[in-house]
């Protein structure tokens, strides 16, 4: 079969045959027609995300959209190593498939899927989001971000705060309901960390319950060191890091911070959450697709372009699809 093979660690894929699949007990054979290139797709399939298997060569892709053998329309995670979705077939264990509803096309549904679960796991099985509670994505131009507002908003959080760098990008969430907290923090803008420091304590002064974070760094410091600083009467504000989009994977952070409020910090993702709870998170997501009018920006790519869209930046969010087997 023709697949998006990666021969070792560190290594972009290539198109090229790789061998057949073949199904037996537990799992499914898969008919892929659509695989969105998210980052936890690319890191895990070349090995540099921790739940990263290490077998090698091996089908690039964690998850796609397609059907089985009885004609079942459905979302899937976790193939059978060393065959991935960026295939034409791929072999998954039956728990973790997710049947598509109707009214969700195959390229949306693989596209919405991972940044849908992330969002939906963290707001839900982490943070705990009630009705009427204010929420502040940290990251919220990027796709995982975008989303989390709009299910932040759909899930009946009283208030949404958007963070980010760019500004335009940050005010095109207005639409979502969002308010947005635009911030500058290179070198270049001296007064920038200043600035976002007072915005982020006017913030939470008023109230925020939880933080949603997408970027980790020095704009996550500025945030936790904000909550020390403006929360009072040990009231707990709940801090979910989700992703590490800045690529500042150190913070240091002052232990008075923690000392000092009652911030509850704590991860989303895999191994943190149980594997059916992240599958159940996007069945949810699927649910809340036409209810809540989700949006996303996909591009489509065909498979035998992936050497090069593996590098294509994340957004629209880049599907490979499978023409044959749609």
């Amino acid at each position: 079969m023709k697949a998006a093979i990666i021969a070792g660690p560190g290594r972009s894929p290539v198109y090229g045959d790789f061998r057949d699949p073949a199904a037996s007990g537990r799992t499914e054979l898969i008919s892929v027609s659509a695989s969105a290139l998210s980052p936890f797709s690319k890191s895990r399939s070349s090995g540099s995300h921790y739940s990263s298997n290490g077998l090698f060569p091996s089908v690039a892709g964690v998850d796609g959209v397609g059907r089985t053998g009885d004609g079942r329309r459905v979302y899937f995670a976790m193939p059978e190593a060393p065959f991935g979705a960026l295939a034409e077939s791929s072999l998954v264990n039956c728990e973790r498939c997710v049947p598509v509803p109707h009214g969700l096309d195959d390229v949306t549904a693989a596209a919405i899927a991972n940044p849908g679960m992330s969002a939906w796991t963290a707001l839900i099985e982490r943070a705990g989001l009630k009705p009427g509670e204010t929420a502040l994505i940290n990251g919220a131009t990027g796709t995982a971000g975008r989303l989390a507002v709009q299910l932040a908003t759909h899930l009946g959080a009283g208030r949404v705060i958007g963070t980010g760098r760019n500004a335009g990008e940050l005010q095109e969430l207005v639409s979502f309901g969002a308010d947005v907290l635009p911030f500058a923090l290179e070198a270049a803008d001296p007064l920038g960390a200043e600035r976002y420091e007072e915005a982020l304590i006017a913030a939470f002064t008023h109230g925020i319950d939880v933080v949603i974070d997408y970027l980790w760094g020095r704009s996550a410091k500025a945030v936790i060191v904000a909550i020390a600083k403006s929360v009072e009467d040990a009231r707990p504000v709940r801090f979910v890091h989700v992703g590490g989009a800045s690529r500042e994977e150190d913070l240091e952070l002052p232990g008075a911070a923690l000392r000092s409020s009652a911030i509850q910090l704590m991860g989303s993702g895999v191994k943190s959450v149980p594997l059916p709870k992240l599958l159940d998170s996007i069945r949810n997501v699927f649910d809340a697709f036409v209810p809540a009018k989700l949006q996303i920006a996909t591009r489509t790519v065909p498979l035998s372009a992936i050497a090069e869209a593996w590098d294509a930046p994340g957004k629209p969010r880049v599907v490979v699809t499978i023409p044959e087997n749609q």
